[in-house]
């Protein structure tokens, strides 16, 4: 069994420890997810999708990330332009985003609980959580740049 199938089969026990129900479909998109290790939108997961489910619409999709993000199986990146990004390594991690194409890549640092304590001492809010973003430009993007000059 692969890694990506034994993360299936893990995911899958968990949605049916919550109680949730198996389409085909959601098994799709979690399948997708979990395979393809980018992070796309609902629209990217429909699209790719579409040939093997004609009749499912992107609400579905919606729906179904919706309940993967309930159970805890995926995460809803926002970033500020106007499509959420889906990832399923829910594992605390960091992202860094090409300002170029809008590509997201995982990048593992040691979390900053330090950061989080001195910003309650210093501010007296309680902490819940922090999101840290790295931008730049992709290697594909710089040798489009290259490229063009």
């Amino acid at each position: 069994m692969t890694v990506s199938e034994k993360r299936l089969r893990q995911a899958i026990d968990t949605l049916k420890e919550s109680g949730v129900r198996i389409t085909p479909q959601r098994h799709a998109v979690l399948e997708y997810l979990l395979t393809s290790m980018v992070h796309p939108t609902a629209d990217e997961i429909y699209k790719a999708l579409e040939s093997k489910f004609p009749n499912m619409s992107v609400a579905t999709v919606y729906n179904n990330l919706r309940v993967l993000r309930e159970v805890g199986l995926v995460r809803e990146l926002t970033y500020g332009d106007a499509s959420s990004r889906f990832d399923c390594n829910t594992t605390e991690h960091y992202h860094i985003i090409c300002n170029e194409c809008g590509k997201i890549v995982d990048f593992q640092y040691p979390s900053l609980h330090e950061v989080e304590s001195l910003a309650e001492q210093v501010t007296g809010f309680n902490v819940s959580h922090h999101r840290l973003e790295i931008y730049g430009t992709c290697d594909d993007c710089k040798h489009v740049a290259t490229a063009k000059h």
